[in-house]
């Protein structure tokens, strides 16, 4: 089906599917209860060091995105799950970052949308 990506600061959708946040710390100033998740999967956010290595910085985006693919490869019992999910049903991974275009959420969805063009669907 497909992977959305999207502020879990935004209200939940009826078109979400299952709701991911993949961020390590909690959002700030935002209620569990209002959050409406499936699952909050920490261990598919990046490292400490290389979250605090990006800063959120866009001229650091691709050497981020190729960091945080390296560590996604040792990390596959995490993010396989959701990969085989994504193949039935929308998926939508939750972010807490205001840049909407360099975050760990987007850099997840390319990586997963390439594992699934390359493996098909499981």
């Amino acid at each position: 089906m497909s992977i959305t990506v999207k502020r879990v600061y935004e209200p939940p959708a009826s078109d979400d599917g299952y709701r991911v946040l993949v961020d390590r710390l909690w959002p700030r100033g935002l209620k569990k209860e209002d959050a409406a998740l499936d699952a909050w999967t920490k261990e598919l956010a990046p490292s400490p060091t290389l979250r605090k290595w990006f800063g959120h910085d866009p001229a650091r985006w691709e050497g981020f995105r190729h960091r945080y693919a390296t560590e996604l490869d040792a990390a596959a019992e995490y993010w396989r799950p959701l990969a085989t999910q994504a193949s039935r049903h929308r998926i939508t991974l939750l972010f807490g970052a205001r840049d909407e275009e360099h975050n760990n959420a987007v850099a997840l969805k390319c990586y997963l949308d390439a594992w699934l063009k390359a493996h098909g669907p499981h």
